[in-house]
């Protein structure tokens, strides 16, 4: 049986139609990532992706957002508390999240990096059909009910492209707002993000050192666009290319 697709519609609807049955909805963190590097890829070419997520807790589930809820009174009433959840509900140590940032989403592998890391890794390299893209990624869980951030570092193949040449680019792109004028404070905020079902992009700069590389901030409701959403999506392509009447 092969393998099922992992789907994002704004990047790589055609292989719905490798489906066999079963479709896959990709990781949360990823699902945004790939919505905003699609575009560049296509205009531009891609060679390198590194990635600092800042992950809300309700990518943990609905328990991880009472314990930051619970936490953070108890911390401000002065009362004691137990950390029980974050970072992983079966992993040996638990942390307070509260007022605290916290470098592990999932178990660590053998590699020293998490499985959310390489499930980033692994899926940006099978959505956008670039095996041999150079990715690498940090996942950070943050005291933030709702809404996944992302700063990304990126590499583009064609040469004197500028910073506004990618703002005009992810200006029209589909799913994509973008929220960039640093002079009026505009960029995208998770608190701003939450109930909507577009990724934010802002703060596009190019890389002080390197003249193909670029710094973006990137911001989704995860719940949203980064799970039912997407879902939602691919139920609407499966009707639009007719492999569902």
């Amino acid at each position: 049986m092969r393998i099922p697709p992992l789907v994002v519609p704004e990047v790589n609807e055609a292989d719905l139609h490798h489906h066999n049955g079963i479709i896959a909805n990709p990781n949360c963190s990823t699902i945004q990532m790939v919505v905003a590097l699609q575009p560049i890829l296509e205009k531009f070419g891609l060679k390198k992706v590194i990635v600092s997520t800042y992950q809300a807790v309700s990518g943990s589930g609905a328990q991880a957002v009472d314990e930051l809820y619970e936490q953070t009174k108890a911390i401000i009433n002065g009362d004691n508390y137990e950390p029980k959840i974050l970072p992983v509900k079966s992993d040996k140590k638990h942390y307070q999240i509260a007022f605290n940032a916290i470098p592990q989403i999932d178990k660590f592998e053998d590699n020293g990096y998490t499985f959310e890391e390489m499930k980033m890794i692994n899926e940006t390299k099978k959505i956008m059909h670039l095996p041999e893209l150079k990715v690498a990624a940090t996942c950070v869980r943050l005291p933030v009910a709702t809404g996944h951030s992302e700063s990304l570092y990126f590499e583009v193949e064609k040469e004197g492209v500028s910073p506004e040449d990618i703002k005009a680019l992810l200006k029209d792109a589909p799913g994509v707002v973008l929220q960039d004028d640093p002079e009026n404070q505009i960029y995208p905020m998770p608190a701003d993000c939450v109930g909507k079902n577009d990724v934010f992009v802002g703060r596009i700069r190019r890389d002080l050192d390197e003249e193909a590389g670029f710094h973006m901030w990137v911001v989704s409701d995860n719940l949203l666009k980064g799970a039912a959403w997407n879902s939602v999506q691919i139920a609407e392509s499966l009707i639009k290319i007719g492999l569902v009447k």
